[in-house]
């Protein structure tokens, strides 16, 4: 009795315990894994370090105008580091969680911060909120990626209207539920430091990422996490849809081998992106919702999960990839992007405590 009783209990928890997300069903592709101009190499498995003293997690790295590296980690803090890595200083704690960054006109940070909004930083490390709704009663649930046009006009992703970071346990399960639900509420803002205005620029993402502005300013590059592609959006487009057919809307890449993270402009027009995750069991549940809920109820420390591969590419407008890096050995901490410079390529990372580099 007691065996049946407890197998009754868990059925019951696996499929009536209240959960918070409210799966949609959809059609993932077929994975064609590390292939082509993904096929499998150790381009990133000699990487040097750069320890963080104790820091975990630099999410995203920005080149300064003073040619330091300005350094996004876990605790709020963003670090100001000499590109040989020979010091690290406090430049600004932000008192959430700090994302990508990119210098203004004037020479402050402006910060997507996940728990706070769009931020700005001075040289002297004054924080200010720039924006924390889009309108009344429209908040920036989790501000992930920015990017700053010649104009001054700032454009910066919202991951999800779903599921806010600070109400639901950090990034990474914030993101983890907007991946299961795919509900794809994600969105891509803009910002006017003139009149202090938000608007919308494009919505239905399934947890929308990174964001770069081509050579000309027409175009933003964004990439949509939980559906493994990378659009083109029109930086004039108002409110449009992505699920719908639109002339200012069109996929770059699709059914990429992970989960494509940041994307920073790099040098000879090159925009490098970063793979976060290779993809994992969650494309065979996508027309399964009920399935994906009682996923989410197993406990975490019970998820099969797939093992670290570090991934970076590169890629130029038109879609032609230039570069592509990997590390299928296991030993890279989850890979979020890179940062260009002269002389280097610089290794984003999500878990880890130290920063990867490699000479060009």
């Amino acid at each position: 009795m007691l065996p049946a009783a407890l197998a009754l209990l868990l059925t019951g928890y696996l499929t009536l315990w209240p959960s918070p997300i409210k799966p949609v069903a959809w059609q993932a592709p077929k994975s064609e894994g590390y292939t082509g101009p993904h096929a499998e190499n150790h381009k990133l498995t000699t990487l040097h370090k750069i320890p963080l003293q104790g820091e975990t997690g630099p999410e995203h790295i920005t080149l300064g105008p003073d040619n330091h590296l300005y350094v996004s980690v876990l605790g709020g803090h963003i670090l100001r580091i000499p590109q040989d890595g020979s010091a690290q200083h406090l430049y600004a704690d932000t008192g959430g969680r700090p994302l990508r960054t990119a210098f203004d006109h004037a020479g402050s940070l402006v910060v997507a911060d996940a728990y706070k909004g769009l931020l700005s930083v001075t040289p002297q490390g004054t924080v200010t909120v720039l924006a924390s709704t889009v309108k009344d009663n429209d908040p920036i649930r989790f501000a992930n990626a920015v990017t700053i046009a010649r104009d001054g006009t700032i454009y910066f992703t919202d991951a999800s209207r779903r599921f806010a970071p600070g109400d639901h346990g950090g990034t990474v399960n914030a993101a983890i539920l907007d991946t299961l639900e795919q509900s794809a509420t994600g969105r891509v803002l803009a910002y006017a430091p003139a009149t202090r205005q938000v608007r919308v620029v494009a919505n239905g993402f399934s947890f929308a990422n990174g964001i770069a502005l081509s050579s000309d300013e027409q175009t933003l590059f964004v990439n949509e996490s939980a559906r493994y592609r990378v659009w083109k959006i029109a930086v004039d487009a108002r409110d449009i849809n992505v699920q719908q057919p639109s002339a200012q809307a069109q996929v770059l890449f699709d059914n990429l081998p992970g989960y494509p993270n940041n994307l920073m402009r790099g040098r000879d027009g090159r925009i490098w992106l970063g793979f976060a995750g290779m993809r994992d069991g969650l494309d065979a549940m996508a027309p399964h919702p009920a399935l994906r809920k009682v996923v989410w109820r197993v406990p975490q420390a019970l998820w099969i999960r797939p093992r670290n591969y570090g991934h970076v590419m590169a890629f130029t407008e038109d879609g032609t990839i230039v570069a592509d890096l990997q590390d299928p050995t296991g030993n890279s901490p989850a890979t979020t992007g890179a940062t260009e410079t002269a002389d280097r390529l610089y290794i984003h990372n999500v878990t880890g405590q130290e920063l990867g580099w490699l000479q060009k």
